[in-house]
This record gives structure tokens, sequence and C-alpha cells, in this order.
């Protein structure tokens, strides 16, 4: 293996010049520069990385922290920011947090000790405090963390009124609402939204809410109760895409027509809903410029240079498709 010695002596120069070349710190006239660099090709040198991250306390990495890399959503949000972040030379850490602070605390403080550049966190725990008491920049994504830490997300309550509305105007006369888990901020404001739209409903009960827990499992095993117990729904609005082909399922096994017999639709429009049958409706996030803009505000924190806005809202699409949109108004 090629050392630093080898292209020091191959260039006819001493081992700290060529520190001093490859850290770009100090001054190296060209003519010695040109000759190290031509040494480290010739000898296809490749520099320690884990020195060069002690020594300039920096790694041109990037740690991403999400609750659960099985949800399709997530590997979504981090192919978008990996692209944009492999061309500005860094790599990315991925982290799986099951949604547990004690492994975020953890996956932190490692991401600190190997000098990571800066973080990505989809996260329901983290405060102001602590992600101001780490030495890397922080960004939030998909659930906003309180104060000025710089977020990218979208109005979920919004999105909740959209899908809740839309359901109404194809007919739908008692809706219900798959949510997801009451800790996540994100579950609770499509929650809302929903309630905005049918709250005052004669046959609105807090029994057609049951709690799917962005689960798919866990929501076809609620969603069948529900419509057995309640054969008048006709709608559903299911928190995000992995609860509602749940609901997908659970219709199939109670051989209810979708959307003939009860109507469905998602949030978050990630590739698995045009895959179904039927096709699934959904409130789409623009995921790939969400995770793209989250991973360039990042790279500007690292460099130093400041944020025009802290607080990013991305605007939601109805996608309207076949679990929906053949449905015969009543």
């Amino acid at each position: 293996m090629t050392t630093i010695k080898d292209v020091a002596k191959e260039a006819n120069v001493s081992v700290a010049t060529v520190s001093r070349v490859l850290n770009q710190s100090g001054y190296v006239n060209n003519n010695t520069k040109k000759r190290v660099e031509q040494a480290i090709e010739r000898l296809d040198y490749q520099p320690n990385s884990v020195a060069r991250s002690l020594f300039k306390k920096e790694s041109k990495t990037i740690g991403f922290i999400v609750p659960d890399i099985s949800n399709p959503f997530f590997p979504m949000l981090v192919r978008a920011a990996e692209d944009y972040l492999n061309k500005k030379g860094f790599t990315i850490i991925l982290c799986n947090s099951d949604e547990e602070i004690e492994k975020e605390q953890e996956y932190l403080n490692v991401m600190k000790q190997k000098y990571v550049d800066g973080v990505i966190a989809v996260s329901n725990h983290l405060t102001k405090e602590q992600v101001e008491s780490y030495p890397m920049p922080i960004v939030a994504l998909d659930r906003p963390i309180e104060g000025d830490i710089p977020s990218f997300s979208v109005d979920n309550r919004a999105g909740g009124v959209m899908a809740t509305e839309y359901l109404k105007e194809i007919g739908c006369r008692k809706i219900a609402h798959i949510r997801g888990p009451e800790q996540v901020l994100n579950a609770t404001e499509r929650y809302k939204g929903y309630v905005d739209v049918v709250g005052n409903e004669k046959w609105f009960s807090s029994s057609l809410v049951v709690h799917g827990e962005y689960d798919k499992k866990i929501a076809t095993q609620v969603a069948k109760k529900l419509l057995q117990e309640q054969p008048d729904i006709d709608g559903v609005f299911a928190g995000n895409d992995m609860m509602a082909l749940g609901v997908l399922k659970a219709a199939e096994e109670l051989e209810l027509h979708v959307p003939e017999d009860v109507a469905v639709i998602g949030f978050d429009g990630i590739d698995l809903t045009e895959m179904t049958s039927p096709e699934l409706s959904t409130i789409s996030q623009p995921l790939f410029d969400v995770g793209t803009k989250a991973a360039m505000a990042l790279v500007d924190m690292i460099q130093g240079r400041n944020l025009s806005e802290t607080k990013n809202l991305f605007p939601l699409t109805l996608m309207k498709r076949q679990s929906t949109i053949f449905r015969k108004e009543v």
C-alpha cells in the first residue's frame, strides 16, 4: 500500500509538503504542487480519510437519521439528498432510529466523535437546545424542530383538509380516518385537518378514528375491524400511504370494492401508490424537492453561509387515482 512517505520520495519533497498539498493548507509553490500531484497520480495514492478527518476536524460525511427505513417514504427523501450531496463530495451515513430517543442520541454522539460535517434528521424528539449543543449543523426534515432550527416539510393540516374535502366532494357520507402515532407531530396535524372538515357532521364520532401507527399490517387489522363494525363507512382517509395500502388489503379481505363500496386516499405520494390495484389516490409531497433543498441548506451551513429561510413549507398535490375517481356519487 502506497504511503505518504512514498509520495514524498517520488516527488522529492518532504512529507510535510505532501501534507500541505493534500490538505490545501500552507504555502506550496506551483511547480512543487504539480510534482506532488503527479506523484500521487502515478502511485495511485489514496489519502487516509480517517486521518484527514482527525486533522481537519471534518470527514466529508453527512449523517441521516430516519425513523423507519422500511417505509418507502424515507428512502425517497434520502435518495434526493444523496444525489445532491454526492455532487458536493459528501457521502451519507444512514441511521434507523425506530422512533427511539435513545437510539437518536447514540447516533448523534457517535457522529460528533467521528467529526461528521452535518446531520439531516427526521425526529420527533430533538429539541432546539439539544441541536444547539452539537458542534455540527443539523437540519430537520419532515418534522420541524422548535425555534429557528432549519426545517423542510409540508403543511400537514392543510393536506388533511384537502384529502377529507375531496372524499366529501366525490359523495362520501361517512368518512373514517386511520391516524398515525400520537407522538408524531405530522400525524396529529393530518388528523386535525380531517376533524376540521367532518368534526361538525351529525354522523361524526371518535369511533371513526383508529390508530394505524404508520404501519401497513396494523392498519390492515384496525381498518378491517372498523369496516366490519361500521359497514356504512364509504370513505377512508389514511394518514400515510403505507396505512392506505393496509386499508386496500382490509377491503379486499372483506370483499369490498374500492372505490364503489369504499373510497380510499392516502398521504405522501410514494411510488407504490401507482403500482397497486386499484391505483391509490394520495396527497403527494414533492419528495425530491424537499430532500434536495434540505441537503442544499445543510451544505450552506457547513460552508458558513447564512440561510435566507429557516422554516420551509412545500406545496402538496392531490393525486386522483382509481381508489377514488371511479366512485359513483350518491
